[in-house]
């Protein structure tokens, strides 16, 4: 399984819930009739997406298995996958060898050694990526670096790793 969001609350009262995609796209999740749900404490479960739209930055979708609000807030925080070979395949050379998903939880790493954080997120600002980073010692400051070859020296996805040259006090 391949982590591509997670669930953030409910919306409304009929069991819709809002998502925080890790896709390219906002609506990338909505491309697959069947997710997999789980959280640290559950095995992966399938559920059947009835439906779903862009709202903001977030993604709403409705679940054939999820009916009220109430079912719909018990599924807060938890991970929404697919299986990795429903994935297109990615070119075997080039620099997009690698799915935003495959970046989230790396460890980030500067060229002077010093550990960042935790990749989170990335978002698009139609300039380049961004990745997110929840900073090593503080979970609550963000960092954001821009997701291109001047900053990312090297993704390491074997060891869940990426270089960057990019200082804490920048």
């Amino acid at each position: 399984m391949i982590v591509m969001g997670h669930i953030i609350g409910p919306y409304g009262i009929y069991g819709w819930i809002k998502i925080n995609p890790c896709t390219e796209y906002l609506d990338g999740l909505m491309e697959y009739s069947q997710w997999w749900l789980s959280n640290e404490n559950t095995e992966w479960q399938k559920v059947h997406v009835v439906n779903g739209r862009i709202h903001g930055t977030t993604l709403l979708a409705k679940l054939e298995e999820c009916t009220d609000r109430t079912q719909a807030t018990k599924l807060k925080g938890t991970q929404i996958a697919i299986p990795r070979d429903w994935l297109p395949d990615l070119p075997e050379n080039g620099t997009d060898g690698y799915y935003w998903a495959d970046l989230v939880n790396a460890k980030v790493i500067n060229l002077k050694g010093e550990e960042l954080g935790t990749v989170v997120g990335l978002f698009e600002t139609g300039a380049n990526d961004v990745l997110r980073i929840t900073e090593t010692d503080n979970e609550k400051k963000e960092i954001l670096i821009p997701c291109i070859s001047q900053y990312v020296v090297k993704v390491d996805l074997k060891n869940a790793q990426i270089i960057v040259d990019w200082n804490r006090d920048y």
